[in-house]
Formats: C-alpha cells, sequence, structure tokens
C-alpha cells in the first residue's frame, strides 16, 4: 500500500515567496549552525504561518517559539508539532538567562514603545548570548517607501505604527538596552520592494475581501489555510508568474552598495552605553 506524502501547505508558499527567502538567508548568515545544546527562541508578530520557524529550526539548536497574535498559532503549531505560545511584547513567557540565541522578526514596528520588548529580550539571553533583530527600513526618504505611501499603501495597512528603524536607530536602541551592537546586513532592493507592493495591494484592497474567514487589518497575505483556499485560483496564476517574478527581484543586484528595505541587527548581551 503507498502513503501519500502531503507537504504542508505553508512550506509549499515559502518557495513562492522573495522577501521571505532573503529573510532565511539572513538569518541564517547571522545565526549560523546553532549546535545541539544552544537553547534558541524565535519571536514574531503574525504574518507569519509556521514556515520560517521550520527552516530555521533546521539549522539547529533547540528551539522555543512566540507570536504576539493568535490566528495562526494552530496551524503554526500543527506544522511544527511544537507549541507557539501567545506572547505579549512586555512580558515573554521565558525564564531569565535562558537562551542563547533571541531572534526577533519585525515586531518592533508593531510597538509605539519598543523598550519593554527589548528589555524583556535582553532578560531571557544569557550571558553573552546573540540578539537578532529584522525590522524594515524606517528611512522614510527611499524611493519605495514614498511610492507606497503615494497608493495608500501605509504603514497602517501593514498593522505598523511606524515604518521601521534605520541601522543607526537600530544600534541606539540595542546600546540604550544595555545590547552591544555587532554585525549588520540588509536585504530587499527596490525591485524587490515593487513586487512586493504589487502582490499586497492586490491582496489587501480585492482578494481579501473574497474569502469567509475574516481577514483582520494589517493582513497582507494570506496567513491560514483557509485564507490561501480562498484565493487559490489567484495564487495558482501567481505561481505560474513565480519565475518571472524571481528573476525581476534580482534586477536589484543593478542597484548595488545600497541599504535594502529590511534591515537586520545582532548585538550581544551586556553592554552599557556610556
Amino acid at each position: 500500500m503507498q502513503i501519500m506524502v502531503t507537504t504542508p501547505w505553508q512550506l509549499l508558499m515559502f518557495q513562492k515567496t522573495l522577501k521571505k527567502k532573503m529573510r532565511l538567508n539572513a538569518l541564517t548568515h547571522h545565526l549560523g549552525h546553532p549546535d545541539e545544546k544552544s537553547q534558541c527562541v524565535l519571536i514574531t508578530c503574525g504574518d507569519n504561518n509556521g514556515a520560517m520557524n521550520y527552516y530555521l529550526r533546521s539549522l539547529g539548536g533547540s528551539w522555543s517559539w512566540g507570536d504576539l497574535e493568535e490566528k495562526s498559532l494552530p496551524e503554526m503549531t500543527e506544522l511544527l508539532g511544537d507549541p507557539v505560545q501567545h506572547v505579549s511584547h512586555h512580558s515573554l513567557p521565558f525564564e531569565d538567562d535562558t537562551f542563547d540565541y533571541v531572534v526577533s522578526i519585525d515586531v518592533l514596528e508593531h510597538l509605539e514603545d519598543p523598550s519593554p520588548f527589548m528589555r524583556e529580550m535582553k532578560r531571557i539571553a544569557s550571558s553573552g548570548a546573540k540578539i537578532i533583530v529584522t525590522v524594515p527600513n524606517g528611512d522614510e526618504k527611499k524611493l519605495a517607501t514614498r511610492i507606497k505611501n503615494l497608493v495608500g499603501m501605509t504603514k497602517d495597512k501593514y498593522g505598523h505604527v511606524r515604518d521601521g528603524y534605520t541601522l543607526p536607530g537600530l544600534r541606539s536602541l540595542f546600546l540604550d538596552h544595555e545590547i552591544q551592537p555587532g554585525d549588520s546586513s540588509s536585504f530587499s532592493g527596490f525591485f524587490t520592494e515593487m513586487l512586493e507592493l504589487s502582490i499586497n495591494f492586490v491582496y489587501v484592497n480585492i482578494l481579501s475581501k473574497k474569502g469567509e474567514e475574516p481577514v483582520s487589518k494589517g493582513t497582507i497575505a494570506p496567513s491560514t489555510g483557509k485564507q490561501l483556499q480562498s484565493v487559490n485560483k489567484t495564487y495558482r496564476i501567481y505561481s505560474i508568474l513565480y519565475p518571472l517574478f524571481y528573476w525581476i527581484s534580482k534586477l536589484d543586484q543593478l542597484i548595488p552598495f545600497t541599504i535594502g528595505y529590511v534591515v537586520v541587527l545582532e548585538g550581544r548581551k551586556g553592554c552599557a552605553r556610556a
């Protein structure tokens, strides 16, 4: 008897992404390959179906998971086979000095006051732990950001309360909370941002209104199986066109030596501002 193994929808969807693949590559660079004894935690804030968690876990280490939104937790838990906790930015449910790696993906832009979350990340990090943060580039003068605002895809459409942080601003935030800034990187150039803007614009303004399951404010892409199923025909067309989108995104390389629209900063616990 032949047993059919179906690839989870989250992993299939991840393979057709642009920025999420770039984010995984960037995080792999900053994380390396944690040894099996390393304790690691990932904190996200919506826009996460568990695929990123799945691939980060494959790098090594023992992982814990938390998300500031509840909508995707059941399907994330099912995919990972691990509990994904609903967490608060001002009180993470982990013991002091627990983790060797603390990773935050696109959380800070959702917070009016980032200090409680920064303090919590530092608290749960062990001495010398690596803390890695990704956040949209907060430079409002960047061309793609101005185009987004022009077409109505302002930060609130993404569920953000701020555009993000520049690398200097993020470094200052680290120092304010006694985290020594280290290596940094960025990804997603102008062409990738324009492709993502087109996809997000269509989903937010047209496709999200067709499904039976309500789509909460700030949702820019399907984050549950039902939401994906509701746009199944359009998604199949997108999947056919994906190779074209992928090669268009490679045009980012024509604009070298520029900081991308997502920035990544790693730091170490234990440095006070002079």
